[in-house]
């Protein structure tokens, strides 16, 4: 009773836990003490952690800020095109232009008398163009890889600009094969060759080749009219560029005019509205099993880089888009077929590339057949001969409504008549040059060539006489050691290409002293140079050589200019300071490659990369890259999301 009539200040220092009390006790008191709290399902939950509601406020102020920065970059680019178009596009007045009488009225002359065009309609339009006249004309014949190499190069107010070609434009050829499938469009490959020039204030002639009049450097051409024909005229030149390509090879084939080729945009444009009307065509009811198998059939005749990854892009296409909106027994009896004369496909690649990409086509069910002939193309068949295995020629045929030629290369109808019209021209599949990519036979200094109607000399012989004169110091008639390295160091000046061969100097000289005198006689020399020019590689004809060589020249001419008054003070003329300005062309292989259906190859000399989808945008990578201009860079890349995303455009355009 007493314990309860204490103080209250008592009480609760009774009720407070003595320091020898344990913790646990402690608790265990209070828990104890505590009232019970009935719990109701129907009560609402404890309010949530304030670090998961600062978690959501995080998010939704970055999500404002990504939504408010993307509408005001819309905004922006929107309020740029508006003032873009609101400050170019506005009325221009051309009153008044001066045009030379010459230009509207040309004097006639030459062999033939016709228009000789010395004047040209913008000529003095403007002081820029009118100060260009008093320049040399440096005509360029062609609108390819070399002649966009040549005026990538040249310095602008250097020379006065003129393209001869029969199109318009220059197309980025390694991707014709996609084009022709349409994986990328042809508008995304080609960039007018006017808006190239302008850069130089060039001139483009929309015409073709046909004569050259050396004597009076007159280039004559035909102009291209659409359904009409062309007038003949002569183009005046200082200095000339025959860089004009080639055209595919027959082999002596009967009936190549059933073949479609694949050099340019509108081969590409034909190859796919073959393709899709055979598709079209052979998804009819009323077409027989027979005729849909021949439709559906399509053989390539050459396994190089152009047909290889031509019959990758069919197979791509059967495969990735025609399967889903063609009946699917027409993708059954697709066929494919790539005939090789060869013993392998790619067989300018490593051994390693031509075995994985083999590999790869069989995987595919593409048909490989190597060591074969074509002999004759009809219209609904090819015919070809191939040595079974006891040695025995046979004959098969394969049914087929698609034929590709792209087999070899021969010489374009102008750059034949060059080199009818030079003795010195021997070669039967482009114009011999020499290190300086200067005609052989032609005036020096005047007429060049490059890509792939040229050809760059490899024979040394024809120079014996002048190296040993240069070489033989003692005029004994004989060549010492001494002398030889001097003749090896002017061989490799005049033949660059001539350098692998002449590595081991001493051993050269050893093997080919047959009587051990220590010195060569003029018959010695001879045998020894044949066997060095014999053993020399003619350069590929290929897009990254006459890029190259456009380059090198484009480089070289606007040095010849840009030196000329030193020339003239030392008594030479412009035409001979090549070799003054500037050391011989030589070629650096970037390497090679391949598409082959959702991979690449890649061939670098020493070393070799293969693969899938990694591949394939290395492949893509480097094309992108070599574009001409951005805008072909940035339609390339439309193109290459459009297929990724919606597929390739089936419409027969």
């Amino acid at each position: 009773m007493a314990a309860f009539l204490r103080p209250p200040s008592l009480a609760l220092r009774a009720l407070r836990p003595s320091h020898r009390t344990p913790a646990f006790l402690t608790c265990s008191r209070a828990r104890a003490n505590a009232p019970f709290v009935r719990s109701f399902a129907t009560e609402p939950p404890p309010p949530a952690s304030p670090r998961l509601g600062r978690r959501w406020r995080t998010v939704g102020r970055y999500a404002f800020y990504l939504v408010g920065s993307s509408v005001l970059g819309v905004g922006i680019l929107t309020s740029a095109i508006f003032l873009h178009d609101a400050f170019t596009y506005h009325d221009r007045h051309v009153d008044g232009v001066p045009i030379s009488p010459r230009a509207l009225h040309p004097e006639r002359g030459g062999p033939k008398n016709l228009p000789v065009l010395s004047r040209l309609l913008s000529d003095y339009e403007d002081n820029e163009n009118r100060e260009l006249v008093s320049r040399p004309h440096l005509v360029i014949v062609g609108g390819g890889w070399g002649a966009v190499g040549v005026l990538d190069k040249l310095s602008p107010g250097e020379y006065h600009v003129t393209i001869i070609s029969p199109e318009t434009y220059t197309t980025f050829t390694p991707l014709l094969p996609s084009a022709a499938v349409g994986t990328v469009s042809v508008r995304s490959l080609v960039e007018p060759l006017r808006k190239i020039a302008a850069r130089l204030r060039g001139h483009l002639i929309n015409a073709r080749a046909v004569d050259l009049v050396m004597s009076e450097r007159l280039l004559e051409v035909e102009t291209i009219v659409a359904g009409g024909t062309g007038e003949r005229m002569y183009i005046p030149y200082d200095k000339l560029i025959i860089a004009v390509g080639s055209t595919s090879s027959t082999h002596g084939v009967a009936g190549l005019e059933h073949c479609f080729q694949l050099k340019t945009i509108a081969d590409a444009q034909s190859i796919r509205k073959r393709i899709i009307d055979n598709f079209e065509a052979a998804s009819l009811p009323t077409t027989t099993p027979e005729q849909r198998r021949k439709l559906l059939s399509f053989v390539v005749c050459g396994g190089g880089p152009t047909g290889v990854e031509t019959a990758a892009e069919i197979y791509d296409l059967c495969q990735e888009d025609l399967i889903n909106y063609f009946p699917k027994i027409c993708r059954q009896e697709v066929s494919i077929h790539v005939i090789q004369s060869r013993e392998h496909i790619l067989n300018t690649y490593s051994e390693a590339i031509s075995r994985y990409a083999e590999d790869k086509f069989m995987h595919d069910n593409i048909d490989l057949i190597t060591s074969a002939r074509v002999q004759a193309v009809s219209t609904d068949r090819v015919t070809y001969t191939r040595r079974n295995e006891k040695g025995e020629t046979e004959t098969h045929e394969i049914p087929t409504n698609f034929v590709l030629w792209s087999t070899g290369i021969a010489m374009n109808p102008f750059t034949r008549r060059v080199a009818d019209l030079l003795p010195n021209q021997v070669h039967k599949k482009a114009i011999e040059v020499d290190a300086h990519l200067r005609v052989k036979g032609a005036p020096l200094g005047e007429v060049y060539a490059i890509g792939d109607a040229s050809t760059i000399e490899t024979s040394v012989v024809p120079y014996l006489l002048e190296l040993v004169d240069e070489a033989d110091k003692n005029k004994d008639g004989r060549i010492d050691y001494d002398e030889w390295e001097i003749m090896v160091a002017r061989i490799k000046k005049r033949i660059p290409m001539a350098e692998e061969q002449l590595l081991k100097v001493r051993e050269l000289f050893d093997l080919y002293d047959s009587d051990a005198d220590n010195s060569l006689t003029l018959n010695e020399l001879a045998v020894l140079l044949q066997e060095i020019g014999n053993k020399i590689t003619a350069l590929p004809a290929t897009a990254q050589v006459a890029s190259q060589q456009g380059k090198y020249l484009g480089k070289k001419l606007s040095q010849v200019a840009r030196h000329r008054s030193v020339l003239e003070a030392n008594g030479l003329r412009p035409e001979e300071g090549d070799e003054t300005v500037a050391p011989p062309f030589r070629y650096l292989h970037l390497g090679s490659l391949a598409y082959i259906g959702n991979a690449a190859v890649f061939d670098l000399g020493r070393f070799s990369f293969m693969g899938g989808l990694a591949a394939m945008y290395a492949w893509r990578s480097v094309y992108w890259s070599e574009q001409v201009s951005m805008r072909t860079r940035a339609l390339l890349m439309i193109d290459w999301i459009v297929r990724g995303i919606w597929g390739r455009d089936l419409s027969r355009l």
